[in-house]
């Protein structure tokens, strides 16, 4: 038996200085900062959401933001590269963009697409692939207009510690096909129009650490908890150990750590970021789960102040 997800729903990463972490995102790349929480599981930290105007699911990048977090290393077991997708001749304007804030890029090409490989202020390795596939992003900030504005996940590179074990559990039950190989990078597709390509690293790399710069886990789409049950069942199925349901407010979540050691997320499309603030006014104000509300003053404490800013 195996199962079908649309692909990434969203990827998570550690970085430091929380204000940094703003700036690159929103005010450089131009992503709507659409949710400031705190990490559930960790209350002192900061949880940011960055993705599209409405915060879809395949647009969503978030951070777990730690002053003075020690530096990570990127390696097996961790996803690799987190890529971006913009629209069809847009990559002129994120090369002088990128340049403009003297942000080193290099320009490749793999499996014929053309993209841009960078890293972010705290190392995260990054790179935005032109794509006619998906949806404009509405949102505008600063000089990033729809028309060349990101428009949610490309895809990721995964480093695994056992390629061939996460490459049979992403097609045997995770109805990814395999569309290509080249040099040492196997290619899998998945069934939406975002998010949908996951290139696997066949040679070794170093073991990971994690730290700032790093991926912390990546999330794939279930549509609902319903489905979510299936995947969490069919996953112990077949020797996977999976967590509990997890509520995250703006969707549930189950883990697990797939065998080449990177950590799983399926995580449901509903009910999303408006939940709790109208549309129009997502990321203005700090959100807490209704469990963390009596400490909501302690928290503020705690947190540094952050603000959205164009840097334009």
């Amino acid at each position: 038996m195996s199962k079908v997800t649309k692909g990434i729903h969203h990827i998570t990463a550690i970085v430091s200085d929380p204000q940094e972490n703003m700036d690159f995102y929103a005010g450089i790349l131009g992503l709507r900062f659409v949710k400031k929480t705190i990490n559930f599981d960790d209350p002192g930290t900061y949880h940011f959401y960055f993705g599209d105007e409405d915060g879809s699911p395949g647009t969503i990048m978030t951070f777990f933001p730690v002053p003075g977090a020690h530096k990570g290393r990127v390696g097996s077991g961790q996803v690799g590269v987190t890529s971006f997708v913009v629209p069809a001749g847009s990559l002129s304007f994120w090369e002088n963009r990128l340049a403009k804030f003297d942000i080193k890029t290099k320009k490749t090409n793999r499996f014929g697409e053309n993209s841009l490989e960078f890293e972010d202020i705290h190392g995260l390795r990054l790179e935005l692939v032109e794509r006619e596939e998906g949806a404009l992003n509405n949102w505008s900030f600063g000089e990033v207009t729809p028309d060349v504005a990101i428009k949610g996940f490309g895809g990721a590179t995964l480093y695994s510690r056992q390629p061939g074990k996460t490459a049979e559990l992403l097609t045997s039950l995770m109805g990814l096909e395999k569309v290509g190989e080249e040099e040492d990078i196997i290619r899998l597709q998945a069934t939406g129009d975002i998010g949908n390509v996951i290139d696997i690293k066949q040679s070794a790399v170093v073991r990971g650490l994690q730290g700032s710069g790093t991926v912390h886990h990546i999330a794939f789409r279930a549509e609902d908890d319903d489905d979510q049950i299936e995947w969490q069942h069919l996953l112990q199925e077949n020797g996977y150990q999976v967590t509990p349901v997890q509520d995250r407010n703006y969707f549930n979540s189950v883990y697990f750590r797939e065998f080449g050691q990177i950590l799983f997320e399926i995580a449901t499309d509903p009910p999303g970021f408006a939940i709790d603030e109208e549309k129009d006014r997502l990321g203005e104000t700090l959100r807490l789960p209704e469990w963390y509300e009596p400490h909501r003053k302690r928290i503020e404490d705690i947190l540094l102040p952050v603000e959205v800013r164009e840097l334009d």
